[in-house]
């Protein structure tokens, strides 16, 4: 992340040695990036204020202050009351200071997001993109769609901090390569970050569209709970792990991926991946669409089966909340495995009012044992469409703010 020069280190050495500190390397003494920690928070605090949470002498947290001051991601917030003398300033952390990218990349959709250093997004671009276009395809129009988003906020390329990507398939995290994916011809172990890197020198964070929606509803709709299970039901069918507040990706990038586990009592109807009576083949939005066009009921698209529900079409809320019974099937076996606090339904599908998750609740709270249900909630999705890009920016921000990498910054600019 690009920053202006910190204060030159010589005055470090000085303020170290005048307080009798050890504040260099496995010092153990928090560093600039430590501290910012602290003020991610939003709430503005003095030097003393920050001396007396970290333990450091006010002439060290003067120097790493000063140099957060100068990195624009700490900023002056007013001044605290007086207790004899000048008021002392108040310092708390700038979200402004740099921007992020966070992209959502879908069957048939791309949404892009410019956000602050919280997630918030600023400008978005929404549009039809179909991912069976292929990698070079998608990607050019992610590229394009982030130029734009760049010139009308007047933002320059040193204040990009990194760009964060969900892909609607199983992804290889430290490699940002997709594994396999069934419905993304073309996209197997292609180099997402390094066709991007081409444009923008920054980090480039790519992972399965799933796991950033469950980032993105956790940061903003639930940072208090520990275990949160975010369901994506769509084109597709995928879940979003939180445990112990921490994403669960798996050994390859497949975890969660409950849309190819064999539902109970499904028929034999042939799936993307190649097997039958997979969740996604007998429950998810395509197959609704399916189920309907058999039936006479005219459906095209996910939005379509939405309407007919809202519009009180008998047939559709039905087809709607067998599904969620047939998910609920699978989470059932799921709630007594992860046993979360929260059961999040999103996807396009949860718009289609309380059908889909009647049916989801009607299984999971008759199947799981009552310990794991007795105060387990499953609710509908409150991010909507955006949770994807909040994640993926979220992603990129605890990436990009880490304390050690916040040092390694300032140490470098």
């Amino acid at each position: 992340m690009p920053q202006p020069p910190p204060p030159p280190r010589a005055s470090a050495h000085r303020g170290a040695a005048a307080t009798g500190e050890h504040t260099g390397p496995g010092s153990g003494a928090p560093g600039a990036g430590e501290l910012l920690q602290f003020l991610r928070d939003g709430q503005p605090r003095t030097r003393a204020e920050l001396s007396r949470l970290t333990g450091l002498a006010r002439s060290t947290v003067s120097l790493r202050v000063d140099a957060l001051l100068a990195s624009g991601l700490l900023a002056p917030s007013g001044e605290a009351a007086s207790t004899g003398g000048r008021p002392p300033t108040r310092f708390a952390f700038n979200p402004k200071a740099r921007v992020v990218v966070g992209v959502d990349l879908g069957a048939t959709h791309g949404r892009v997001a410019l956000t602050d250093l919280t997630g918030r997004p600023l400008s978005e671009v929404a549009e039809h993109v179909d991912i069976s276009a292929g990698p070079i395809t998608v990607l050019d129009w992610v590229v394009a769609t982030t130029r734009r988003l760049l010139d009308e906020a007047a933002r320059d390329v040193e204040d990009l901090v990194g760009i964060g990507i969900g892909l609607p398939g199983p992804v290889e995290h430290s490699s940002g390569r997709p594994m396999r994916p069934p419905i993304m011809p073309g996209w197997d172990g292609f180099d997402v970050p390094g066709h991007l890197r081409r444009h923008w020198d920054v980090p480039v964070l790519v992972d399965n569209d799933v796991n950033i929606m469950a980032l993105g509803e956790h940061v903003m709709a639930h940072p208090e709970l520990d275990h949160l299970l975010f369901v994506k039901v769509a084109t597709g069918i995928g879940a979003g792990i939180i445990s112990g507040r921490r994403l669960l990706r798996g050994a390859v990038g497949a975890a969660g991926d409950l849309g190819h586990v064999a539902a109970p009592h499904a028929p034999d109807v042939m799936c993307t991946c190649g097997n039958t009576g997979c969740l996604e083949a007998v429950a998810s939005g395509r197959a609704i669409v399916g189920h309907l066009a058999a039936a006479g009921v005219p459906a095209t698209t996910n939005s379509d089966v939405v309407a007919l529900v809202c519009g009180g079409n008998i047939a559709a809320a039905q087809a709607v909340r067998q599904a969620g019974r047939t998910i609920g099937e699978v989470l059932a076996t799921c709630v007594s495995l992860l046993n979360p606090e929260l059961v999040v339904i999103g996807g396009s599908l949860a718009q289609a009012g309380e059908s889909l998750i009647a049916g989801v609740r009607e299984v999971v709270y008759g199947r799981s044992l009552p310990l794991a249900t007795a105060r387990l909630q499953i609710v509908p999705a409150t991010t909507g469409p955006q949770a994807g890009v909040i994640g993926a920016a979220t992603m990129v921000i605890q990436h990009a703010l880490a304390a050690d990498r916040i040092d390694e910054a300032l140490a470098g600019a």
